[in-house]
């Protein structure tokens, strides 16, 4: 028989042994929020779980029953089968830990396979993600990386992640870069996944000595940082990053692929225009139109996102630690030295080898 555990129990699990997460909702049900890194097996599509839903309000509990067991008969062999091939343990969930995780963890569980499923289901995860950031007390101190845009901050927080120092890259959680354009390419995560992907982040954090961050504002794409992050981001040593205007607009032309994206830049630049003096608004939209995207990248930094940096700054206390760097490798190089001089030499086993 398969057994139930809660949500502590699933994150507690020990890791010797590989476990699989299963979602089995429908796909739009996964897409709008799913416990992070967990697979999507539905037992209905959404058209199926329309359906069934719309039988269980105008027919009957049972009529609804009966067309779900119809539906998950006759796929059961190919769903049996997308399990068998995942290694290691499973553990199930769908929304409410009720019908259809059950089914799912009887089934597998008379196939043989050892299985867990999530009491409360997602909608327990969800409450306990919240629960626990309300409560949350940030310990480490934080090294805020700043720098004009473009300057690369996030690729070198990810570079320094790679390396093994406690860096949380928030732009890559909130799935935004954090500006007009910040949206290019990309696919926003809501703040529900925000917040679970960040806590995962905080609690691999939560003994260290501090935790590398970028000078985000507190809202980023979709999501919203918690308060006793902005807290502590204000209170942390700040590094300020001097990068050459060339070297920027090589990083943002790069990101931001705008030979690929260019009516998303030009419709995203339109929010803006207002902003600028007419006859730079004019020139930057021509630029943009033929494809020269070098100056007008060059015009935008000059215009209207180093003077918004620039003001923005002021709001820490004290002078920033200033880097004057060629690039990213060289940020982080130096960065390293800054961490190194403060915190001393990070041991083996904390860097990646």
């Amino acid at each position: 028989m398969f057994q139930d555990i809660t949500v502590e129990q699933l994150l507690g699990l020990p890791t010797k042994e590989a476990l699989t997460v299963v979602d089995v909702r429908s796909p739009s049900e996964y897409a709008e929020f799913a416990v992070p890194g967990a697979l999507n097996i539905p037992i209905f599509t959404d058209e199926e779980r329309a359906e069934i839903g719309t039988l269980y309000k105008q027919v009957s509990v049972h009529a609804a029953k009966e067309r779900g067991l119809e539906i998950v008969s006759a796929k059961l062999p190919g769903f049996i089968k997308q399990f068998e091939e995942l290694p290691g343990r499973k553990a199930v969930y769908c929304w409410r830990g009720g019908m259809r995780s059950k089914t799912t963890a009887t089934v597998l569980s008379l196939m043989g396979m050892r299985v867990y499923r999530l009491m409360g289901g997602v909608r327990a995860y969800r409450q306990w993600v919240h629960e626990t950031l309300e409560s949350w007390e940030f310990r480490p101190e934080c090294i805020v990386i700043n720098g004009y845009t473009g300057s690369g901050k996030t690729e070198i927080i990810r570079e320094l992640a790679r390396r093994g120092y406690p860096a949380i890259d928030l732009e890559g959680l909130a799935g935004h870069r954090g500006s007009i354009f910040g949206q290019i390419g990309l696919e926003p995560n809501n703040q529900k996944t925000f917040e679970a992907l960040l806590l995962q982040q905080l609690i691999a954090c939560k003994d260290e000595p501090y935790v590398i961050i970028e000078a985000e504002s507190q809202r980023i794409g979709k999501a919203v940082l918690p308060q006793f992050l902005m807290d502590a981001k204000e209170r942390g040593a700040q590094l300020f990053l001097e990068t050459p205007q060339e070297e920027r607009i090589r990083h943002i032309l790069r990101d931001y692929e705008p030979e690929k994206h260019q009516q998303e830049c030009i419709q995203a630049f339109e929010r803006i225009a207002k902003r600028l003096h007419t006859p730079i608004a004019a020139e930057i939209k021509t630029h943009l139109l033929q494809g020269e995207y070098a100056p007008a990248v060059a015009l935008l930094l000059e215009h209207y996102y180093d003077p918004r940096y620039a003001h923005a700054g002021t709001q820490y206390e004290g002078e920033p630690v200033r880097l004057r760097v060629s690039g990213i490798e060289d940020a982080v190089t130096q960065i390293e030295g800054f961490l190194e001089e403060r915190f001393g030499k990070r041991k083996a086993s904390q860097t990646v080898q």
